[in-house]
């Protein structure tokens, strides 16, 4: 009984619930988490939550254009956060928004980790002209600023989901591919990979099996942030105009349209959707530092 009272408190659980359980113990970051499932779930339910549908024009009136908080709109409902300069319910902008930031985050951060992850892996197990080739192209990448990457990418495809996602790609898988490389490089020389070799097991068979699942965390921590990273230059390029179409604002646009309002006092065009960017990037990177922290032994307690 005096065995079983000392045992430490996470022994003998599930990884996953491990993972939890130490999760937990930072309440910030507990609180960031809920918050990014709050935007989430606001982001996927826009339609449903939101008083007007800021896509459809033939609703939108310009007498309702830039109109303050607590506005009762031509439509019958208040405009809790006012309207923007196309007459536009803000609130409902904003949810939409959300999703279109979301949306394009995680798309990109997924496809980004696919090909970096896979270019990575590749030059670190077979080695050679092949590692040589894959790094040097991956560190030539990286010697640009990703913002640069993305707008002239984005200027040479034009706008639209697909090539924003693509321009995204391309100016952060490198990063994934760099992590990748590392940790498989480590993986590569240890005793199970030689023994599994040995066996011998089909080069995809030791790659998909042994390397693969331990070069995961801290591609993980990486993905987290690269996340963030995309909405902030995916909000960055429909500041500047290069994003989505008009007809379809993200966080960013909603922020470019009420910029040249600030001035006249109309805060609440680019105030609100940036404060709305601002809590969805910070949220995201408070996640990514605590799974950072517990994917970090040197940081454990």
């Amino acid at each position: 009984m005096r065995a079983c009272a000392q045992r430490p408190p996470h022994e003998h659980i599930h990884p996953l619930g491990r993972f939890w359980a130490e999760f937990r113990e930072n309440k910030i970051a507990v609180g960031a988490l809920i918050v990014c499932g709050l935007m989430i779930a606001l982001a996927v339910f826009a339609p449903l939550v939101s008083p007007q549908n800021p896509y459809d024009l033939g609703n939108l009136s310009l007498m309702d254009s830039r109109r303050p908080p607590g506005f009762v709109g031509s439509g019958g409902y208040t405009h809790l956060l006012g309207t923007d300069p196309q007459g536009r319910d803000l609130l409902s902008a904003i949810f939409y928004g959300l999703r279109i930031s979301i949306q394009i985050g995680i798309a990109a951060g997924v496809v980004a980790l696919s090909i970096g992850t896979a270019l990575g892996i590749t030059a670190a197990y077979f080695g050679g002209r092949i590692e040589t080739l894959i790094m040097r192209i991956v560190d030539l990448q990286l010697s640009f600023p990703a913002i640069l990457l993305a707008l002239v990418l984005v200027a040479l495809l034009g706008q639209g989901k697909g090539q924003l996602i693509g321009a995204l790609v391309a100016a952060q898988y490198a990063y994934f591919a760099r992590t990748a490389y590392g940790a498989a490089k480590s993986e590569r020389r240890k005793d199970y990979v030689e023994a599994a070799l040995a066996t011998p097991l089909k080069s995809r068979v030791v790659i998909l099996r042994h390397i693969l699942p331990n070069c995961m965390p801290p591609l993980i921590v990486v993905a987290t942030v690269q996340i963030a990273n995309s909405i902030s230059l995916e909000a960055t390029l429909s500041f500047l105009g290069l994003g989505l179409p008009v007809t379809e604002p993200s966080l960013g646009m909603l922020i470019s349209n009420g910029f040249p309002y600030m001035m006249s006092g109309r805060y609440w065009i680019s105030i609100y959707p940036g404060i709305a960017l601002i809590i969805l990037i910070v949220a995201i990177n408070i996640v990514g530092d605590q799974v950072r922290d517990q994917f970090n032994p040197r940081l454990r307690k």
